[in-house]
């Protein structure tokens, strides 16, 4: 399945549970009164940085935590203090070894990943429950013996070192796979010969936000990544003058073939997408994180893995949305958003001296997102009010069926080639782990590849969903999860993002199931400047209309404490990453509202996001500061800008990583270090800083029980859940 392509490839999500109560009595105003009295926080330095933008000077007294933790010392002795101090008071919180077993009791379950075929060659992921990473098993034939092929639980003492990814060769001879460490963005990718499990002496280096790899038969394959930047990746640094190239196993990477790249335009980022049938490449152009592309293709029947192959323009200008589903022939079908703002399905000659495109499947009221081909058809996964919905239709646009799936939850997968019916689905809900299904498109049958095991009984839970009123009038679905029998306020834990197009859909998190289990509620809300309606959805919650998105999330705390799902003092919020940046500009404008927060990996400084790694791009949503009317509404909702003295701000827990190169982590250090300077003897306000993660991706099992726990001890604290006592 083609995924539509989003900032999802950009801006990485966080994700995390809340916590709830049956009665409405609490005294976590007394307990957090109590716990702040004995607060204390670490020095921390005050700079004289002032910059004067616009005609308005603007304090940064803070600049100097924006430097690496690896290169500068105080900031990692600043890191180090606070650490301690968030530690010690964490440490004291009722039922934290609750959530700790609790944790490991509910993620030690069986998790598969959706298998992928090549040849009569079958590979997938799985983690037996515990293990820090996900290891790749391959079979030799459906009915094949599974065998290990790769365990990254041995690459690392620490088990922060992670398979982010694979790709096997056309006929399943050789397997390329990417390794992540510590949580860094960068990927270095290995080849391994599949049926002898020896890993061959290719390296390459240098890729990031990938997922390109693209084999031509067992000989090489297509890959994208920036130049070198030394002998030791830059963490910090923009990234500039992605390319497209192909590398020939057995060749070192200096040898490797540049096939497609922009010098002149060095903010451009390439990736090549081939054809099944490896007739044909798909280059697809981007210049940030909006949905706008630039199309080139190649016949690579012209040209040679020696000396390359000429590109041709296919769709020049980044004006609209261009998903390559696949070539049939010299056919090519896409999802397109050019006069549909939800999506349609068109197909162009490829042979054709001029492209010429028209429809498969029109624009219905819910937007496509994904596509493939299976077999002889055309299987399209469409968002039907933040759930899924797929359907199939023939190569001609011609409705045939839906596939049957369950309600309020989350369909992934249907990946296929044209003459193969086999495909693979994966099911999720906010109670039930992915279910990965085997589906023959060909006879309609179907059967369970996987179904996890629970410690719990799923059934136990219902979710619903509420289309609740914004500021503006404008409904606002939101789902909403709690025990079955809970009717009283409870305590609430309200997640967001609402930004880059991406949807927010339901899925199952131990994190979260922790949370309900303690009997919390918890609340998700789709908020404007997502992707569950389309291009005009986004378009409400990002640039001039950003401020949209904070009001939408703050109406939904209002909606809950109003219709009584939660308490009056048991409201918390969270969001990670762009969703962090929503928690801190909620917090600042609504502090009364909030009872306690925890921003994740968030983007708080409004004013120099665009300075660091992948911020260039995030001027698509957000704007650029280097522009007068931008910089005013940034300036307008920055976390870190608008803290002010004398506002009794709500308990807060921020977390990040030390080496975190998506989002800086000197966003979130700047912020707190200010958040303690403005309001030094009001309710806690603390930093929780990992060691070798990033943005969340890779992050080993042991880290997420150890975060999890602690964040849902500091909400559940701050908000009046009982934690029920260690047996």
């Amino acid at each position: 399945m083609h995924r539509l392509l989003t900032a999802a490839s950009l801006v990485a999500l966080a994700t995390s549970p809340a916590s709830a109560q049956t009665d409405g009595s609490t005294n976590s105003a007394a307990a957090a009164s109590a716990e702040s009295s004995s607060m204390s926080y670490p020095e921390t330095r005050r700079g004289d940085v002032v910059d004067e933008t616009f005609g308005e000077r603007v304090a940064d007294p803070y600049r100097w935590l924006e430097n690496d933790v690896r290169e500068d010392p105080e900031v990692a002795q600043w890191v180090e203090s606070q650490n301690a101090v968030t530690e010690a008071a964490l440490a004291q919180l009722p039922g934290h070894d609750w959530l700790t077993e609790t944790l490991t009791e509910l993620i030690d379950y069986e998790r598969y990943g959706i298998p992928t075929r090549a040849g009569g060659t079958y590979f997938y992921s799985y983690n037996p429950g515990l293990l820090n990473q996900a290891q790749l098993f391959v079979r030799d034939g459906w009915d094949g013996e599974a065998r290990l092929l790769i365990d990254p639980n041995k690459w690392a003492e620490d088990g922060a070192t992670a398979l982010s990814g694979y790709e096997p060769s056309g006929n399943g001879k050789y397997l390329a796979y990417e390794i992540q460490d510590g949580g860094t963005d960068w990927r270095i990718i290995r080849v391994m010969d599949v049926a002898t499990g020896r890993v061959l002496d290719d390296e390459l280096r240098w890729a990031k936000y990938s997922g390109s790899i693209q084999w031509m038969g067992d000989e090489g394959f297509f890959y994208s990544k920036f130049p070198a930047t030394g002998e030791k990746p830059d963490f910090q640094s923009l990234a500039y003058n992605q390319a497209v190239y192909y590398h020939k196993v057995g060749t070192p990477q200096s040898a490797d073939v540049e096939v497609y790249a922009t010098p002149d335009e060095k903010e451009y980022g390439h990736y090549l997408s081939l054809s099944s049938d490896e007739k044909w490449g798909t280059i697809i152009s981007s210049v940030g994180t909006d949905s706008r592309y630039e199309v080139h293709t190649i016949d690579l029947s012209k040209g040679s893995t020696e000396k390359g192959w000429t590109a041709r323009t296919a769709v020049s200008g980044f004006d609209n949305a261009w998903n390559p589903i696949d070539v049939v022939g010299t056919t090519a079908y896409f999802v397109t958003n050019k006069d549909a703002p939800r999506y349609r399905v068109v197909k162009t000659d490829l042979s054709a001296a001029t492209p010429e495109w028209t429809t498969v499947v029109a624009e219905t009221e819910q937007p496509i997102d994904g596509a493939s081909i299976v077999g002889d058809k055309l299987v399209l996964t469409y968002l039907k009010d933040a759930t899924t919905r797929a359907a199939v239709y023939t190569l001609d646009g011609k409705p045939l069926r839906d596939i049957a799936l369950g309600e309020l939850g989350t369909a992934g997968g249907f990946s296929g080639k044209p003459g193969e019916n086999e495909t693979f689905y994966s099911f999720t809900s906010f109670t039930r782990p992915a279910t990965i299904y085997r589906l023959d498109l060909g006879t309609g049958e179907q059967q369970v590849f996987a179904e996890p095991k629970m410690s719990f009984d799923p059934d136990g839970f219902e979710a619903t969903q509420v289309f609740y009123p914004s500021k503006d009038g404008t409904k606002i679905p939101m789902f909403i999860v709690r025990k079955k029998g809970i009717t009283g306020p409870a305590p609430t834990l309200l997640y967001g993002y609402g930004g880059f197009d991406i949807s927010l859909t339901p899925g199952f998190s131990a994190t979260r199931m922790a949370w309900l289990e303690a009997g919390g509620t918890y609340a998700l809300a789709n908020l404007r400047g997502g992707g569950e309606y389309g291009k005009a959805w986004h378009d409400g919650g990002r640039l001039a209309n950003k401020q949209n998105v904070f009001d939408d999330f703050a109406w939904a705390g209002k909606y809950l404490k109003a219709n009584g799902y939660t308490t009056s003092d048991g409201l918390a919020i969270q969001g990670g990453s762009n969703g962090g940046l929503l928690v801190g500009a909620t917090v600042n404008q609504n502090p009364e509202l909030i009872d306690a927060a925890s921003p994740a990996v968030g983007v708080m400084d409004m004013l120099r996001f665009d300075q660091f790694t992948a911020g260039r791009y995030w001027v698509d949503d957000y704007g650029y500061p280097s522009k007068e009317a931008d910089w005013r509404i940034l300036r307008a909702y920055s976390p870190y800008h608008n803290l002010r003295p004398g506002v009794a701000y709500p308990p807060v827990l921020v977390t990040t990583a030390d080496t975190d190169d998506r989002v800086v982590p000197g966003h979130s250090f700047k912020y707190t270090a200010r958040l303690q300077q403005v309001d030094p003897n009001g309710a806690p306000h603390l930093i929780r800083i990992e060691t070798r993660a990033g943005h969340g991706s890779g992050k080993p099992t042991d880290k997420i029980i150890a975060e999890g726990a602690d964040v849902l001890a500091f909400l559940a604290y701050h908000t009046g859940l009982e934690l029920p006592p260690t047996e």
